[in-house]
């Protein structure tokens, strides 16, 4: 309980000084900035994110918007194709670019006097970006290629994509961020350029910069250069909410591999999508009494003490854009089946609807979500992803100084609430991997495309 209380007041404490070092601006063509200061080292990251990502797709263009990303590496007007990479490299930085379901998002990570480097060259891409049609199709190559290793090729992964597109009917989350290799044969080059001039303007964007900075100096960079960008009309997107599941499903996929694997996944809202607000929060203890580190029960009961899994976790994230998923996942000892390990799971569930947690159990599961927490904040990467990512989903950042704060007032009562209100059979859907023999005589893919680490 001292661990516990020292935990608490640091992340109280934290709250307060953070909020004030925080500032938002609004520039006159829509973009958002929001600056967060942290003195403690001469470094800075400087993060832009877009309102776009795979939940935006529709038939037939799934993929897009991760292949724009590619994209926004090659020549703008004033930069050659990787150009801006050099540069961040030459003045001693590091860059990078990642696409999810609800954004797409751009950083680069130097020295607090290099920021307007960052700005020029990201204020360049946003609405200059260059579009060689020769470009576009060796680049969706790479993707293709991309796709084959990283999903085709991997069977777990090829499960948790199939396990998506079973678990959903009409969210877009059932679409994978990289697209089906249906789409990405058949995307052009006027895909990806009405893409961008959709999505890609200052009104559809969010500036996040952390670091050893003086806001009101950032501001004013902020409006020297992306403030002469023209914003665009943004139009959002159709609704696309998901029915509600009628009963439990459960698909097999079949693939070369060495071990069997499992996911089940339980429909539940998340902050903003239904249902009462505590209730997202009493799910992500709940996700953390399953699977928050070597005493949560799934580790303690399942791996060590039963030895029916050779893995097992279990995930839930409050922020996102849609209705989202619990998800369970796992592979069996040598000695057991994934129907042992499915019944054993079951029974995880339906001791959490019939036990509450005990108070102890809960003290320390919050503690561990507060420390975790606290130490992130050793990152100034982590505070602007944490930032950004709540922006993008149309959410206030303000929810970080909230979070540990409704943490702490989740009780067991709670917990076993939403157990019973949420993960029943009518909204479960399992996938499992049936494990194929592996041709000894087949070659190993040899990849000739650089795939890059985007």
């Amino acid at each position: 309980m001292k661990l516990l209380f020292a935990v608490l007041l640091m992340s109280a404490s934290f709250c307060v000084s953070a909020n004030e070092r925080v500032h938002e601006y609004k520039l006159d063509n829509g973009l958002k900035l929001i600056v967060k200061e942290d003195h403690r080292a001469p470094v800075m990251v400087s993060q832009v994110w877009y309102k776009i990502g795979s939940s935006y797709e529709h038939g037939g263009t799934t993929g897009v918007s991760h292949a724009l990303e590619h994209m926004m590496f090659k020549a703008t007007d004033h930069m050659q194709a990787g150009e801006f990479s050099r540069i961040i490299a030459e003045n001693g930085g590091t860059e990078n670019a990642f696409t999810g379901q609800d954004y797409t998002a751009y950083f680069q990570q130097m020295a607090s006097d290099r920021l307007p480097v960052s700005f020029k060259g990201e204020a360049d891409r946003m609405r200059h970006l260059h579009f060689d049609d020769n470009d576009i199709m060796k680049e969706l190559e790479v993707i293709k290629e991309e796709r084959r290793l990283r999903t085709d090729d991997k069977p777990n992964s090829l499960l948790q994509e199939q396990f998506m597109a079973a678990a959903y009917s009409s969210s877009p989350y059932r679409l994978p961020v990289i697209g089906w290799m249906n789409d990405l044969d058949n995307l052009q080059p006027q895909d990806l350029r009405a893409w961008y001039k959709k999505w890609y303007a200052p009104n559809n964007a969010i500036v996040v910069v952390v670091g050893d900075v003086q806001p009101d100096a950032v501001y004013k960079l902020a409006q020297q250069y992306f403030g002469p960008l023209k914003a665009e009309k943004i139009t959002p997107p159709k609704p696309q909410i998901e029915p509600s599941q009628m009963g439990e499903r459960r698909i097999q996929v079949k693939a070369p591999a060495k071990q069997a694997y499992m996911i089940m996944g339980y429909k539940v809202p998340t902050l903003g999508t239904g249902g009462e607000p505590w209730e997202a929060y009493a799910l992500e203890v709940l996700a953390q009494v399953l699977d928050g580190g070597s005493s949560a029960r799934l580790e303690k009961e399942l791996v060590r003490g039963q030895r029916l899994a050779a893995s097992a976790s279990a995930d839930y994230s409050a922020y996102e854009r849609m209705s989202s998923l619990f998800t369970m996942s796992g592979i069996a000892s040598k000695d057991h089946t994934l129907a042992d390990l499915e019944a054993a799971l079951l029974k995880q569930i339906e001791r959490l609807k019939n036990e509450p947690v005990t108070r102890a159990e809960l003290d320390r599961v919050q503690a561990g979500i507060i420390a975790s927490e606290v130490y992130e904040l050793d990152s100034v990467f982590y505070q602007a992803m944490k930032i950004g990512m709540l922006e993008a989903m149309g959410f206030d950042w303000r929810l970080l100084e909230e979070h540990l704060q409704h943490i702490k007032q989740v009780t067991p009562q709670q917990v076993q609430a939403v157990a019973k209100k949420y993960l029943t059979h009518d909204r479960l859907t399992v996938a499992v991997l049936d494990p194929q023999p592996i041709d000894p005589t087949k070659p190993r893919r040899q990849s000739n495309v650089s795939v890059p680490n985007y």
